[in-house]
């Protein structure tokens, strides 16, 4: 029978997960209490899971490439948007100890209340937090060590890099392709391209009236 210990030994068995501080926090963040009752049948499969609003929580081994490649760190501020159910925002929070914070961004209202009571009933309250996206992309006027971003954008949102950290890393889907982009001292920005990947669209460009 598939259980949370069988997905964490499949996902480290695959290469998926590698670093201990990643590893540790899927083995304290059971997806299980992520999503709804009527697919709890399929947590532990590696696969997609609808969460309602025609939005799903990522197959385990993507959430676990995403965070390999934004590196999280224990004491770090960080942002997630599309946060959805909460699980990525609850995995990050667990790295970045009480030392850190989490903030969530979901644009859909119902999503957003789902997600906090699942990081209120684990107790990642208040240095972890997920609130109702605003009209703009991220927080701007505030910058972030790391940003994480579960939806599909059509182009380079530039409007993060200046919400990045000198040292900073953005992990973002553009299309189908999975990019690693960091900000170094010299303002310079490099990118790597992770391609064979689909996500929900990032949908972010309301303007206020």
């Amino acid at each position: 029978m598939r259980d949370h210990k069988r997905l964490i030994e499949e996902l480290y068995l695959g290469n998926a997960i590698r670093s201990p501080q990643i590893i540790e926090a899927f083995r304290n963040i059971d997806r299980a209490h992520f999503v709804p009752e009527n697919v709890k049948d399929e947590v532990y499969n590696d696969i997609p899971l609808s969460i309602g609003e025609e939005q799903t929580i990522s197959q385990p081994s993507t959430v676990a490439f995403m965070l390999e490649l934004l590196e999280p760190q224990k004491g770090e501020k960080i942002l997630d948007i599309g946060s959805g159910s909460g699980w990525t925002t609850a995995l990050l929070c667990n790295i970045v100890g009480e030392e850190g914070s989490v903030l969530g961004l979901e644009r859909l209202e119902s999503l957003a209340a789902f997600g906090k009571e699942n990081l209120e009933k684990m107790d990642l309250w208040p240095h972890c937090r997920i609130e109702k996206a605003g009209n703009a992309l991220g927080v701007p006027g505030e910058t972030f060590d790391r940003i994480l971003v579960s939806a599909s954008s059509d182009m380079v949102p530039e409007e993060l890099f200046e919400q990045l950290r000198t040292d900073g890393v953005l992990v973002i889907p553009i299309g189908e392709v999975i990019y690693r982009f960091q900000k170094h001292p010299d303002g310079q920005i490099t990118q790597e391209a992770y391609p064979g990947f689909r996500f929900v669209p990032l949908i972010y460009n309301e303007k206020p009236e």
